[in-house]
């Protein structure tokens, strides 16, 4: 995409095309225009993606999508920006009030996945921070965008939540491409990457271990 002169646009652009973050000097509304480009492109960056698992059961939710480049814009901005913020956060960083499910799980995920880096930052600027709950908050629900990053997942029905067989090989393969052995010692998910990995599981994860139940 081309610099649209959006600093809520181009802050989405560069994030996913380079994995760099511009902070701006003041925090700006987000027009209606820019909400609804957010959405095109999050629609096309999507099918993308779906070509990588696979599916034509599972569209783009836009309205979760442009929900969470807004809680990732802001979370960006706020890490520089906090003077007189405590009574927007609300505003800026608002609950999640949708239906929770695979489409709106992996449309969060063009956004969210690039939020515990910006909770880490946060974290270390001010470990007491009150926006840092608030993010926690939304990668508990989000937890596919937060594989690989510490947090308490105690919980979750894993059964339940990985019934979905494309959904499944999603969150297992990234927990393979994290390494991210809290999850991967979890007894149910154990038994589903060694099925997985069969006899070459040591080409894949050498040093995780089988956890018997």
């Amino acid at each position: 995409m081309m610099e649209t002169k959006s600093p809520f646009l181009d802050t989405l652009f560069l994030l996913r095309k380079d994995e760099c973050i511009t902070i701006f000097t003041d925090l700006q509304e987000i027009s209606k225009k820019e909400e609804q480009d957010a959405a095109d492109y999050f629609e096309s960056e999507f099918e993308k993606e779906r070509l990588e698992f696979l599916s034509d059961q599972i569209n783009c939710d836009k309205e979760t999508a442009v929900w969470a480049a807004k809680i990732l814009y802001h979370s960006a901005q706020l890490y520089l920006i906090r003077e007189n913020t405590a009574k927007d956060l609300q505003k800026l960083i608002p609950e999640f009030k949708g239906k929770r499910d695979i489409s709106s799980i992996l449309s969060a995920d063009l956004s969210l996945r690039f939020l515990p880096q910006i909770i880490s930052a946060l974290q270390n600027a001010d470990p007491e921070d009150t926006l840092v709950k608030m993010l926690e908050n939304i990668l508990q629900q989000f937890h596919y965008s937060a594989v690989g990053f510490d947090m308490d997942l105690s919980k979750i029905n894993w059964e339940e939540e990985l019934k979905n067989k494309t959904y499944r090989k999603l969150y297992l393969e990234r927990i393979v491409e994290k390494k991210a052995y809290s999850l991967a010692e979890i007894p149910y998910i154990n038994q589903l990457l060694i099925a997985e990995f069969g006899m070459y599981k040591d080409i894949f994860w050498r040093e995780l271990k089988i956890i018997e139940n």
